[in-house]
């Protein structure tokens, strides 16, 4: 949906880097080897999202470190064009509101560190889920959004057993319960 509106892949690939997760950074050699694209190419649109201050950037040692703008005036619908276009409106929408009494819920994979893959990994923690009906929507949003949708649903008891394991990889938390 996205490449039909903006023409350069890299380009998109960089707002879903910066724009999904807004914890993301990264320097053009990462950046470089993560997209197997050319410095040169990953350099010109560094430069061109820069300058139009939609990313900012800062040194850190020798490396120039890029994120996402967040008080640029169009940060806001950047975000939620790049959130539409990979459907994670719709797995919040859909699936978490309709799923139960929901502690956390995050995303973790590649969609956690800005890579659009196609498969959407879901983390969904709580103690009273309806598990039949994030099956059932689940199903009906992974026709609309034209991705997979893998969901873990864990108790509160077993999160607690497991969250080392979710500590040491990279997570985008869409819902989250007050304490």
């Amino acid at each position: 949906m996205l490449n039909t509106l903006i023409t350069s892949e890299t380009r998109i690939k960089l707002l879903f880097r910066f724009f999904l997760n807004l914890g993301n950074r990264g320097y053009l050699r990462q950046l470089a080897n993560d997209f197997n694209e050319s410095t040169n190419s990953i350099r010109v649109e560094l430069n061109r999202l820069s300058k139009a201050k939609i990313l900012e950037s800062s040194k850190e040692g020798r490396n120039k470190i890029y994120k996402a703008n967040i008080s640029h005036p169009l940060f806001n619908e950047i975000r939620n064009i790049v959130l539409k276009s990979t459907g994670i409106d719709q797995v919040i929408s859909n699936i978490l509101r309709k799923s139960g009494e929901i502690e956390l819920a995050f995303i973790k994979g590649d969609y956690a560190v800005g890579k659009d893959s196609g498969l959407i990994e879901l983390v969904v923690i709580g103690d009273q889920i309806n598990q039949s009906e994030i099956e059932r929507v689940k199903q009906k949003t992974e026709n609309v959004i034209k991705r997979k949708i893998g969901i873990l649903i864990l108790t509160n008891e077993e999160f607690e057993r497991l969250s080392k394991n979710f500590e040491e990889e990279p997570q985008l938390v869409l819902m989250q319960r007050e304490q």
